[in-house]
């Protein structure tokens, strides 16, 4: 039993609120636990210059931390972000990118901002899971908008942090966890069970292959609650098959 009283295999408890933005095309609020981040997706005519004339669309991504958003207060990012906000902003990108068909897409961007009000631990899986969701609302507006017949989505996509504490497997890790695991890893997963992205480091604990698969049949298990939060929102317009 951990510290919350949940099992080592359980997920902390997902909430998904849609439409908190009167403005963006896409937008929801996610908290895994205590970590709470806002995601909203807004829609671009335009494209990259490297993509101008390919009828190619593109998705992209940002994250940032509010300054209160943990335990101290932290400055606001300026101009230029740290290595961690670029990292986890490429890597949102890159794992939403694999749920749409961007020629389908046609010659237009989506872009997602995950903005972190509160963390807790889980901060990129969360983001990855609400954009997601933020992202299926958008094509869907854009849909309704006569933009194309049917959403250009190819699969759910959601993310979970799987951590060895000693020889204990943990699911979903809060911060506290996060920081007393010598094993931390976070998986980026679609709906069809394949891997968009694995994210593995020993940070004091070395790890075996038969570890490996047990952090791995973890991590979708969670996903696929994750994947059933995320259909109660838009599953009305894209199942969860």
């Amino acid at each position: 039993m951990r510290l919350d009283n949940r099992k080592l295999s359980e997920m902390r408890p997902v909430t998904i609120v849609p439409e908190v933005s009167r403005h963006a095309e896409g937008s929801v609020t996610i908290e895994f636990g205590h970590t709470r981040v806002l995601c909203t997706a807004s829609v671009d005519s335009t494209v990259p210059k490297w993509l101008q004339g390919t009828g190619q669309g593109w998705v992209s991504a940002e994250y940032g931390m509010l300054p209160r958003s943990t335990h101290t207060r932290m400055n606001r990012e300026k101009a230029a972000n740290s290595g961690r906000t670029q990292e986890i902003s490429r890597l949102i990108g890159r794992s939403l990118r694999a749920a749409v068909d961007l020629k389908a897409l046609g010659e237009r961007q989506i872009q997602i901002d995950c903005d972190v009000l509160q963390a807790d631990g889980g901060t990129r899986t969360a983001a990855i899971t609400g954009g997601f969701v933020a992202l299926a609302m958008a094509l869907n507006f854009l849909k309704n908008q006569g933009a194309f017949s049917k959403l250009p989505i190819k699969n759910y996509v959601a993310a979970v942090s799987v951590g060895l504490l000693n020889d204990s497997l943990l699911l979903d890790l809060n911060y506290e966890e996060d920081s007393a695991c010598g094993t931390d890893m976070n998986f980026v997963l679609t709906s069809k069970e394949e891997f968009v992205e694995v994210q593995g480091t020993a940070e004091g604990q070395t790890f075996t292959k038969a570890q490996m698969d047990l952090m791995t049949i973890s991590a979708m298990e969670g996903c696929k609650t994750l994947f059933a939060k995320q259909a109660e929102i838009i599953g009305k317009y894209y199942p969860l098959v």
